[in-house]
């Protein structure tokens, strides 16, 4: 019995706007502060109809092999059954819920990092 790849719903910020994608593959990347995501999945319920929404996706992402995501800029991974349509919509200027994970600052020890 082979058991289903999982799929992964991806949210996450990008240019103002809020981008939902699918893919096969999410991990912590070998770049320190990105999510890898590969195996991107378009065209799932669309396939007769053209999405205008997700073509431009398509165009944008389609030709990548593998993206990276900046921590702070995803805003949700789910794991989910199946897949749906991609789709970026407008992000909420100000009044979202939404908001950035706090990011530690290390400020450089005092006398510049020098030890007497």
């Amino acid at each position: 019995m082979s058991q289903q790849k999982p799929i992964y719903k991806v949210i996450f910020h990008h240019q103002g706007q809020v981008v939902e994608l699918y893919a096969r593959h999410v991990a912590q990347g070998n770049l320190f502060g990105f999510i890898e995501v590969e195996d991107l999945i378009f065209g799932a319920r669309s396939q007769v109809v053209v999405d205008p929404g997700e073509d431009s996706l398509k165009s944008e992402f389609g030709s990548a092999k593998r993206i990276y995501l900046p921590l702070h800029a995803v805003i949700r991974v789910d794991e989910v059954d199946r897949e749906g349509v991609s789709r970026m919509h407008a992000g909420q200027e100000g009044g979202g819920e939404v908001r950035a994970f706090p990011v530690p600052l290390y400020p450089p020890p005092a006398g510049g990092g020098k030890r007497k």
